[in-house]
């Protein structure tokens, strides 16, 4: 793949190397549709979420009524947890109940907002 970049670049086009970029390899591969103009103020979180009844339930009932869901993409690997990537819109003034928010959940999750992937294809 460095041997393709170094062409690219010497043709004056830019390249991102993703070969390691969790989103991109288990996410946006997977989805179509492109960038939405409606969704203002969208943050993006990768998450794993276990396995076991109720825990998106959790995720939902523990959010703000008024944080809207832009993006949803669920993937499962047959593992004990499933791989999520959501876009949420935080409005500014509610970032730091936003942060409250993920650290009541206890799953593990990934800021990806400022992702280059994220950022090329979806915002």
């Amino acid at each position: 793949s460095e041997t393709i970049a170094k062409h690219f670049r010497k043709a004056k086009f830019a390249t991102i190397d993703l070969t390691h970029d969790e989103l991109a390899k288990s996410h946006l591969r997977h989805m179509v549709g492109g960038r939405s103009a409606l969704a203002q103020d969208e943050l993006l979180y990768r998450f794993e979420f276990p396995e076991r009844p109720g825990a998106l339930m959790k995720f939902l009932t523990s959010m703000a009524p008024n944080w809207n869901i832009s993006l949803f993409h669920y993937r499962n690997h047959g593992a004990d947890y499933g791989r999520i990537l959501v876009g949420i819109q935080v409005p500014k003034n509610e970032q730091k109940k936003f942060q409250t928010f993920l650290a009541s959940l206890g799953y593990p999750h990934w800021n990806e907002t400022d992702n280059p992937a994220y950022q090329l294809f979806l915002k």
